[in-house]
């Protein structure tokens, strides 16, 4: 699947430095940036085959951004990379359209697999329960 484009949106420059440095191994980065309004123009003006999206981003959180990407139609499959380990949260990003759910302590082992499972519209979700105490 080289070749693929992928957006990355994230506020934290750490963060989207290092799921560039995964991604770009694989996958050409069209773009990253550091807000919600900024996720949603990147995606509807470059048209990546993925989304990768924080969920807590300033201006629009990465929930709404997938909800708005959807409503206009913008075909990009959703990955969300998160810190968020919570099973309501999780099934609102699948409400609005995710196919994948990685939490970021995982994100080295599990965002290339989570934007191939989506590329190939199957549901890719970070083991929650073996992060907890």
């Amino acid at each position: 699947m080289a070749g693929k484009r992928v957006l990355l949106a994230d506020d934290c420059t750490l963060v989207l430095n290092a799921a560039a440095k995964l991604v770009q191994e694989s996958f050409e980065i069209v773009g990253m940036v550091s807000d919600g309004s900024a996720a949603v123009d990147a995606a509807i003006a470059l048209e990546p085959d993925i989304v990768v999206l924080d969920i807590s981003m300033p201006g629009m959180n990465g929930i709404e951004v997938a909800s708005k990407l959807k409503k206009c139609g913008n075909e990009a499959k959703i990955v969300f990379l998160t810190v968020h380990q919570d099973t309501d949260i999780l099934e609102t990003c699948i409400a609005a359209g995710a196919l994948g759910y990685v939490l970021k302590v995982l994100m080295e082992s599990d965002l290339i697999p989570a934007i191939n499972s989506a590329l190939a519209g199957r549901q890719f979700i970070s083991d929650l329960s073996s992060l907890r105490n």
